[in-house]
């Protein structure tokens, strides 16, 4: 990836890394959990030869991105509001937005509150789910999943970091990436990874020794507590966005999505998608996209199409 440039802007007060390549109209590529910029290098490479300048940042609390220490720091307006200062920092009216897993989510708070600020978002893996007026969104997970549900698992501060201590990054970061197991994701308390030295997982074709180790290295510097405090956020999300509730993503959206994602498999998940409630709240839907085989992190394991579903989509604004 040396072809890919590096460099640390201070945007909202916080440094933040970015990796771009290219000249002409801005892709912003945001990245979920566990993952990092390095999660759309091969969009970067190829969409910055066809006349884009690819951004790609480490998101706040990731990678070589700063990562304040209370879980508060990690709200939607938090995040949101470093993007907009790094899109004005680069000198962008608009751009293309393009997001995945907790990167999709942010990609909806984008459009949610500064539609002038988006060309056309390409969102992989996690629709837009609109607001709960009366409960707040990790109970009801807790709800409809049990309290062993990921998200759930997620909220008591170190908890978890202390079970990926004992089991260790590299194992930890394989099992995430490489599982299959159709959805609601859940972390059976004491043993969340399973039996994953026992067990060993092989890594899949689009996975390579040399990617999984830059990820481990870059988790094992910065620790999963960043990542995770936007879980821990998500129900102070809930109580900033009430003046939200009920308005509809005003932007041109493509949802692309396998069809052996968890979030996909999740319980009502396909429905949603596929019926008329998610074209409801984001009345310029354009086309969902299923692609067959095709687990959660979507950009790696098919990064060819993902690259051309892109393109063929942006170019038509």
């Amino acid at each position: 990836m040396e072809e890919i440039n590096h460099r640390v802007v201070n945007v909202n007060g916080i440094n933040m890394h970015i990796a771009e390549k290219g000249e002409g109209p801005m892709i912003l590529f945001l990245h979920g959990f566990p993952e990092l910029w390095y999660t759309w290098r091969h969009q970067i490479l190829s969409l910055s030869s066809l006349g884009f300048h690819a951004v790609a940042p480490d998101l706040r609390g990731y990678g070589d991105t700063e990562a304040p220490a209370l879980s508060s720091s990690y709200t939607c307006h938090h995040i949101v509001g470093d993007l907009i200062a790094l899109i004005d920092h680069l000198g962008a009216e608009k751009v293309f937005l393009v997001g995945h897993d907790w990167g999709a989510i942010i990609g909806w708070y984008l459009c949610l509150f500064r539609p002038d600020k988006v060309k056309a978002f390409v969102c992989l893996s996690v629709p837009f789910k609109p607001r709960h007026p009366n409960i707040k969104t990790v109970e009801s997970m807790r709800l409809l999943f049990g309290d062993e549900y990921y998200i759930c698992r997620f909220q008591k501060p170190g908890e978890i970091e202390e079970e990926i201590a004992r089991v260790g990054t590299e194992e930890v970061l394989k099992k995430i990436f490489t599982d299959r197991k159709p959805g609601p994701p859940c972390l059976p308390k004491e043993n969340a990874f399973g039996s994953c030295k026992e067990n060993p997982v092989t890594l899949p074709s689009w996975l390579t020794e040399e990617d999984l180790a830059y990820y481990v290295t870059k988790f094992n510097q910065k620790g999963f507590t960043g990542g995770l405090n936007y879980y821990r956020a998500l129900d102070l999300n809930w109580e900033l966005t009430a003046q939200w509730t009920g308005v509809a993503i005003k932007v041109p959206v493509k949802f692309v999505v396998g069809d052996a994602d968890m979030v996909y498999t999740t319980p009502g998940m396909k429905e949603y998608v596929q019926g008329s409630g998610f074209s409801h709240y984001v009345p310029f839907l354009e086309d969902v996209v299923v692609m067959e085989g095709v687990g959660h992190f979507i950009s790696q394991e098919r990064p060819k199409e993902i690259s051309n579903l892109i393109y063929d989509f942006i170019t038509q604004y």
